[in-house]
């Protein structure tokens, strides 16, 4: 599970000890949860063993990619645009490839474009709004031939993650305006209750599945 939008060191030590896997890290100039990379790099240093960062961009040339990389220290990218696969197998660093869906979208097409991604982030299309949208989307269109991992987004919180997982039984969930109080504003109780909620939802899962 992921909590996205991280721009405090507060908020990335609570995420951590409930339970996270991965921390998100917003390199969207015009997003309301962009941070600095060189802050990000701060907040990285001081992760736990075992939690990953991510770096959220949308559509910057490879010397932009190499910058933050550097500056930051992430684990992965996360691509949230148009991206070309050359250039997301290019940035030098693993990556996962959001696809924002949309009515009429081929999901199936628009993921075999990009093999070399170590996982699929599927969001809800919201114009001119690369993500945190706050809206859900119609999980059944999601088909069960995706060779990626899928992390599901997109207007997730801690009311309806647990339907979430036993309907898609995704790799993993990323959370960002659920976990909000104000947009771009991470709430700590949020935080916690969201990571609580999948933790107990995905428990029963395995569960129901043995």
């Amino acid at each position: 599970m992921k909590i996205c939008g991280i721009a405090d060191a507060e908020n990335a030590r609570g995420a951590a000890q409930g339970g996270a896997d991965a921390l998100g890290f917003v390199f969207h100039k015009p997003s309301v949860r962009y941070i600095a990379p060189a802050h990000a790099g701060e907040i990285i240093q001081e992760l736990p063993p075992f939690v990953d960062a991510v770096g959220l961009v949308v559509d910057l040339e490879p010397e932009d990619l190499d910058n933050i990389a550097r500056l930051s220290g992430i684990d992965y990218f996360q691509f949230h645009g148009n991206e070309d696969p050359w250039v997301c197998k290019a940035s030098g660093l693993p990556f996962l490839k959001a696809l924002r869906i949309k009515p009429g979208m081929d999901i199936q097409a628009s993921s075999d474009l990009y093999t070399g991604a170590r996982g699929l982030l599927l969001d809800t299309f919201v114009h001119d709004l690369p993500g945190g949208t706050g809206d859900t989307f119609d999980w059944s269109r999601i088909p069960d031939s995706l060779s990626s991992p899928v992390f599901l987004a997109g207007g997730l919180n801690v009311d309806n993650v647990a339907q979430a997982i036993r309907t898609v039984r995704p790799y993993g969930v990323d959370v960002s305006s659920g976990v909000e109080q104000s947009p771009g504003v991470k709430d700590p109780d949020r935080i916690a209750k969201f990571l609580q909620s999948v933790l107990d939802a995905d428990y029963h899962s395995r569960h129901t599945d043995s």
